[in-house]
């Protein structure tokens, strides 16, 4: 059957008008069953700290610079903006006409495309609540850090003097307090332990904060996006600014920045390149639709794509100076108090005598804290391996690669930082406060990416949006107790690297193939076309079609090799070497593991199976509604019994005979 456009405003009916408010296609045949009429922005100003707001996160801040200074630096900013030019703006704006133009969530956006791809919608809601279960955590530890940062010195200053300091000692204060004070780690995810009661508080003051934002829908939630989406720039322009003036600055900004040409050699640079793409953008979520449909149908949806998109690197960028030129402070202080033991100890051999005079250095030993690092490297090269005492090598590129990615780099190293600079409370009470925001906002589109299609595809939910959004914290804080066990940040590694990576690229290979192959690009263009007054590149369409899917397909296909070869691992700490390794997942857990990626995708065919058994079922039924009228056979001397009826047999339900 031929599918119909998406909604116009072009000979509006008082159905059409329904439609516009987001009930189109054949949901509105069922009108007893939907919303009553849709929400909108008050201005353009708060759509876009939504979109910004839910799109740039915490993967701002800690993944994307780590992933640029491992995998070649200006290389990968390059092999970054490539592919989200070709593949991450264009899936940006496919989502974002499709919710703008159909008005409805997730759900309601593929089932209006075709019954059969409803689960899509249903999938990205699964998703959306696996990561808000474990996100909602990160912010539980922000308010946690946030709480002690009020002390003086801080907490994670210095090894504590009541226990285990050979722990913090083969460590650092910051590694003890993260592994020791914050989460109280257990060995491994098999030692459950009982639950952290500081984290569990914190966790429930953070659902609370979420659930009084999103109370009375994106009318109160965009008045904290405010403040969560505009303090983060604040926080980082400061710390840029004071980050620049620090010691060692210079060299970490150039050691993130120095481009390494040959890793575009390497596929799984490009792997990891599109996946950031993928999940800055926040892809499949559902949160991009749902935020798109309050807008107007003629706003201009394909300007949003590319302003979003620049605004989300612009301030991954932004991230990574702040990060690295902190950082190269740290690894500075860090390679320089090297030195110094090492100098102390060469002095000491030199002391007794132990040294070659051929292998004097021509540094000033004696004054071990003036002594130049490059003139020590130098030194270390030439001679540094024939000097009895365990001389090391104080190398700044490999200490500013420990500790730099995910939780390391924001709860070890980063802290570690802060606390070495002057009023170290202040920078650190704000860098955790713009986690937290960094944070909210993202979840506020999380939670959106959950409520809004629910509320569009069921009337009660809709008619009850407030008790559905208690309930759905309610439920997440009660789930997300167990990442407040002992062994609770293994729980949450697992859910970030696979609860939502395979799911989502599969939702959105669904989404590009729905709209570019079973509705038809050209047709979605056309759709565009009259919605905007104006039609996009035709490039667009082959994008859609053949570039972007091939891309997702490989990026899927890459992802799921990878999980195949490589099995699964978790960072677990070991307290009696007091250093993090790297773990096989027990069976149990691989188990639960392939259960949350099972789980989240079993909307799709469900949805599928449902939707041919409604087809058949409605198809049996017009058959046996056809035979229940006898087919007359007529020739030229009889009339057909509708037209040969007297008004009698008319009354009587009865025709006349043919003679």
């Amino acid at each position: 059957m031929e599918k119909q456009p998406l909604p116009t405003e072009d000979g509006m009916t008082e159905t059409t008008l329904s439609e516009l408010n987001g009930y189109v296609g054949e949901e509105h045949q069922e009108s007893s069953s939907e919303p009553p009429a849709r929400a909108g922005w008050n201005s353009k100003v708060e759509y876009f700290l939504a979109q910004v707001g839910f799109s740039v996160g915490l993967g701002n801040v800690w993944r994307f610079p780590y992933l640029c200074h491992q995998n070649g630096g200006g290389a990968f900013l390059l092999l970054y903006v490539l592919l989200m030019m070709v593949v991450g703006i264009p899936l940006f704006f496919l989502e974002l006409a499709a919710g703008q133009a159909i008005r409805q969530g997730s759900i309601g956006v593929w089932k209006y495309i075709s019954p059969r791809l409803a689960g899509i919608g249903y999938s990205s809601c699964v998703v959306c609540f696996f990561v808000a279960l474990y996100y909602n955590v990160i912010l539980a530890w922000s308010l946690f850090y946030l709480g002690n940062s009020f002390q003086f010195p801080l907490p994670w200053n210095q090894c504590p003097k009541e226990r285990n300091v050979t722990e913090c000692e083969k460590s650092s204060p910051t590694s003890y307090f993260w592994y020791r004070k914050a989460l109280d780690i257990t060995d491994s995810i098999d030692d459950t332990g009982s639950f952290n009661p500081y984290i569990t508080c914190c966790l429930l003051a953070a659902w609370t904060i979420v659930c009084l934002g999103m109370f009375k829908g994106i009318k109160t939630s965009v008045k904290v996006m405010y403040f969560s989406s505009i303090f983060p720039y604040v926080v980082l322009f400061c710390f840029l600014v004071r980050g620049l003036m620090l010691d060692g600055a210079l060299d970490g900004v150039t050691y993130m920045f120095y481009p390494k040409l040959e890793i575009w050699g390497n596929i799984q640079v490009w792997r990891q390149a599109a996946t950031q793409v993928f999940f800055a953008l926040g892809l499949g979520f559902g949160s991009i639709i749902a935020y798109s449909s309050y807008n107007p149908r003629n706003n201009n949806c394909h300007r949003d794509a590319f302003t979003v998109s620049t605004i989300n690197f612009l301030t991954s960028v932004l991230a990574t100076l702040v990060v690295f030129a902190v950082l190269g402070f740290r690894a500075k202080v860090k390679v320089m108090d090297c030195v110094v033991s090492n100098v102390k100890k060469l002095s000491e051999q030199i002391g007794s005598g132990h040294v070659n005079g051929r292998w004097m250095p021509t540094f000033n030993y004696s004054a071990s804290s003036s002594v130049d690092l490059e003139q020590y490297r130098a030194w270390f090269k030439e001679h540094g391996n024939k000097i009895p005492g365990n001389l090391t090598d104080c190398d700044l590129e490999k200490e500013m690669q420990k500790g730099v990615e995910g939780t390391g780099l924001a709860f070890i190293a980063f802290t570690e930082a802060m606390s070495q600079l002057p009023g170290s409370p202040f920078w650190s009470a704000l860098f955790f406060l713009m986690l937290l925001n960094l944070g909210l906002s993202t979840m506020f589109g999380t939670m959106e990416g959950i409520l809004a299609p629910l509320t569009d595809r069921f009337r009660t939910l809709a008619n009850n949006k407030t008790k559905l959004t208690i309930f759905t914290c309610v439920i997440g804080f009660v789930i997300g107790l167990l990442f407040t066990q002992h062994c609770g940040n293994y729980f949450v590694t697992m859910f970030d690297d696979y609860s939502a990576t395979l799911p989502l690229i599969i939702v959105v290979v669904f989404e590009t193939f729905s709209v570019s192959w079973l509705y038809g690009a050209d047709r979605f263009l056309d759709d565009i076309e009259e919605m905007l007054g104006w039609r996009p590149s035709v490039i667009y369409k082959y994008l859609w079609k053949y570039i972007c899917l091939l891309a997702m397909l490989g990026l899927l296909g890459a992802t799921g090799i990878r999980m195949i070869i490589t099995p699964p691992t978790y960072m677990a700490w070991n307290q009696e070497e007091a250093s993090e390794k790297h773990l096989d997942y027990p069976g149990w857990a691989l188990a639960v593991l392939a259960a949350l990626i099972i789980f989240a995708m079993m909307p799709i065919p469900v949805a599928l199976i449902h939707a041919l058994l409604q087809e058949r079922s409605t198809r049996s039924s017009r058959e046996a509604q056809t035979g229940q009228y006898s087919i007359v056979s007529t020739n030229d001397n009889c009339e057909t019994p509708m037209t040969d009826m007297t008004p009698l047999d008319q009354r009587n339900g009865t025709s006349a005979p043919c003679s």
